[in-house]
């Protein structure tokens, strides 16, 4: 077995002037700050500052510069309101906040459009948004310091919550002090039933998920919120909304015609006229499907999700007479705007006889803007920027450095852009597909190969004019030589992927596959390739529901399988490892065990690559392992593993 380990030393530089700039900065504050305290209590002390003890002035400017210094926050207030201290308490009269708890950027965008729409409409109001987390919920709920006085001309305060859903249904790390406070508030029996009633309070929640998850957890945290302000005696603003991000537009569509619902609500509570916004799509097609015709399978045709594209007036009515003292545990329904995007897909598709295409029409504009070359309805091709290095005589990629394997001959690409895991490192950004199984319409296998080596050799014949480009490099590259299959989502969850590779392989392509040891059935049915990888992305169960947040809740069962299923394929295999700092890089003992499940021919180690801020996780430039780190990581996991072979041999 050979352990690798690789990195980019490239950005040492970068990174350790970022280090020390920031360093820097924070103590030159510091020390400046500490200074201009030091120096006004010296002026006090020696008469210069004189003030009298009486005077409130005196005491309140004492006051202010004995307080503890602030952390300084570089990168600005995450959810631009400004600083924590300017928030108006929950319960004032006459106030909408706006909570989320976003994690990947999309809650974070439906509130900023909340905000916006809230302050051109109710410009008599005041409107804030902010994090979950910026709020002491159980004082905020509990305690109306403000002592407003009940005016029925002034409307009552409004709360609009955001809320993603984690893995199984879970509340996200930044709402929990939301989801603790509510749970206290309903079972503590000091507080008395429907603590929420006198202050008038009115509740609005959306909730975002993905159907691929499973229809019981999507949305659940929005769901949860919502019953468990209106036990605590809040008012509703119509239903629950909830977007499916893993079905075409149908969170967009699902969050206009939410918004839509929740501001005739607020409409009526200011005397307005009805709302006049930009028609959706599904509402030009009066459907929340979003389909322009009946003949494409309109959910208003199934009985069984006809409800799931109104506004649900008839249930909040119903909702509004129920019996107010309905806190005796029992969740009332939360009625949801749009039904599941699984359910949706499935009706749709019934109707039409036929699967689904993989990819929708948004998606692949995502990916093209990315420089994807999309092949048939479910493949692609990229160019790899180690294929363009060493157009120019520069170096290669590991492969090259490593298995001899020319870059410029090189074709990144992909059978299936779909993938059962949403990894938080994932530089792809997270524009494809996801899913457990195949359930869209297949290509054939031959056409696939063909238009994807076809696509290759037309963007090689585009680097032509790419300065520094070597013409008999250029030349060569116009032949594949060899087929990385990991561009972006899982190649082996591709149906017909044994006969995909024999054609490549007819072709005299080595090929290289990775798979993040989802589907240990088709590990088992592949044919022998060049190099198949199984991805090892954490060493424990727990950290690799965080890190790859896998749609499979058996994911752990399904790695460890797979790669048990390596040490009887007689070829050569890989366990790869992806080291992200702070979340990954401990717990050597359990990546040993992990890799001696399999035997395989080789290790590699490398440290992820930063690329940028993106909207599908929160990792940074702290993330990325120095060299030194990764090549410290190899040498105990080498250790690890001669220890566990000596126990073997020992036995």
């Amino acid at each position: 077995m050979t352990l690798i380990a690789t990195s980019s030393p490239r950005t040492a530089p970068s990174l350790a002037a970022t280090a020390i700039l920031v360093g820097a900065t924070l103590m030159g504050s510091y020390y400046l700050l500490r200074q201009q305290q030091q120096r006004r209590r010296e002026e006090e002390e020696n008469g210069a500052g004189d003030l009298d003890n009486n005077d409130e002035n005196g005491r309140r400017k004492r006051a202010m510069e004995d307080v503890p210094l602030r952390e300084i926050n570089l990168y600005g207030d995450s959810n631009g309101t400004g600083a924590e201290d300017d928030k108006i308490r929950i319960l004032t009269r006459n106030t909408i906040t706006i909570a989320h708890a976003s994690v990947t950027g999309t809650c974070y965008k439906f509130s900023q459009e909340l905000l916006e729409t809230f302050q051109k409409r109710y410009s008599s109001m005041s409107v804030q948004l902010g994090r979950i987390d910026d709020w002491d919920w159980w004082d905020e709920l509990l305690n109306n310091e403000d002592g407003n006085t009940i005016d029925e001309d002034t409307p009552g305060p409004i709360v609009v919550v955001v809320l993603p859903t984690h893995t199984n249904g879970a509340w996200p790390v930044a709402a929990e002090t939301l989801q603790t406070a509510l749970h206290e508030l309903l079972t503590d029996w000091r507080i008395e039933r429907a603590p929420l009633k006198s202050s008038q309070l009115s509740i609005a929640c959306f909730g975002m998920g993905s159907s691929a998850y499973g229809d019981q957890t999507m949305g659940k945290p929005a769901k949860e919120c919502w019953t468990r302000m209106r036990n605590l005696g809040a008012n509703t603003l119509g239903g629950v909304g909830i977007g499916d991000d893993s079905v075409g537009n149908h969170s967009i569509e699902s969050f206009a015609m939410w918004k839509k619902n929740v501001i005739s609500h607020l409409d009526d509570l200011n005397g307005l006229t009805p709302i006049s916004l930009t028609t959706t799509t599904a509402e030009k097609s009066g459907c929340g499907c979003g389909k322009p015709s009946e003949k494409e399978g309109c959910c208003q045709n199934n009985e069984s999700h006809q409800d799931s594209c109104n506004h649900h007036e008839d249930e909040v009515q119903e909702d509004e007479e129920e019996d107010e003292e309905n806190t005796d545990g029992r969740e009332p329904e939360v009625m949801d705007l749009e039904d599941m995007g699984a359910s949706m897909m499935a009706s749709s598709a019934e109707t039409s006889g036929e699967p689904q295409e993989m990819v929708t029409p948004s998606q692949a504009k995502s990916l093209q803007k990315e420089g994807y070359k999309l092949i048939g309805t479910h493949s692609a091709v990229k160019l790899c920027r180690w294929t363009k290095h060493q157009l120019r005589g520069r170096g290669g990629c590991y492969k090259h450095t490593f298995y001899g394997i020319t870059s410029y001959q090189c074709m990144e690409a992909t059978p299936s852009l779909a993938c059962a895991n949403k990894c938080v490192f994932c530089w792809r950004h997270h524009k494809n597909p996801v899913g457990k199984e195949w359930r869209w319409k297949m290509d054939d296998p031959y056409e696939i190969v063909d238009e994807a080596v076809k696509a290759h050799v037309k963007m090689i014949k585009e680097t032509k004019g790419i300065p520094g480009v070597k013409m008999d490099r250029w030349r060569e590259a116009h032949t594949v030589r060899h087929c990385a299959l990991s561009l972006v989502g899982e190649p082996i969850m591709y149906p017909r992927i044994d006969e995909f590779l024999g054609d490549l392989h007819t072709r005299k392509i080595s090929t290289f596959l990775v798979t993040n040891g989802q589907h240990p059935q088709a590990i088992q049915n592949i044919r022998p390739i060049t190099q198949l990888y199984v991805s090892v992305d954490a060493p424990t169960q727990k950290s690799l529901i965080e890190i790859d947040r896998p749609l499979f809740s058996d994911a752990w069962d399904r790695l460890r399988q797979s790669l048990e299923l390596l040490k009887d394929k007689g070829q050569r295999t890989v366990a790869r490892l992806t080291v992200v700092k702070g979340w990954n890089s401990d717990e050597i003992e359990g990546y040993a065990e992990l890799v001696a499940l399999g035997k395989v021919s080789l290790v590699e180690v490398k440290g992820v690559t930063f690329c940028g801020k993106s909207d599908a996780s929160n990792l940074n430039m702290s993330n990325s392992p120095w060299h030194h780190e990764v090549v410290d990581l190899v040498k105990n996991l080498r250790t690890e593993l001669q220890r566990i072979r000596q126990k073997a041999i020992d036995r």
